[in-house]
């Protein structure tokens, strides 16, 4: 069988053990590093049309294996995430709204 190499093992078996084996020798931070190069290669390789263009495919798989109660429901959970991280009431302060403001007119962070 060509899938197969000398030691009677498909490729597939071989790429498992191969990641089980690393998985073991390496910890947490060695996969965010790997995974941050990647996606610095990545967008060194591709311009924006790219970026844009995937997450367009996204949506739109998204959009077709979801229906309109699901963006109900992913929308009222970011309301909510967004009023916890306001404040009791929901609504800004005024000195955060001022920070955040500031911060978008310079266009840096200052924190």
């Amino acid at each position: 069988m060509a899938d197969k190499n000398k030691n009677n093992m498909t490729v597939n078996e071989a790429g498992r053990k191969g990641g089980e084996a690393t998985s073991e020798s390496h910890g947490r931070e060695f996969y965010q590093e790997i995974g941050k190069k990647g996606g610095e290669a990545t967008s060194d390789s591709h311009g924006k049309e790219f970026y844009q263009e995937i997450g367009k495919k996204g949506g739109e798989s998204t959009s077709d294996s979801h229906d309109k109660e699901f963006y109900q429901e992913i929308g009222s959970k970011g309301g909510r995430a967004r009023a916890d991280q306001d404040g009791e009431d929901g609504k800004m302060s005024l000195e955060e709204a001022g920070r955040k403001g500031g911060e978008r007119s310079r266009g840096g962070n200052r924190d």
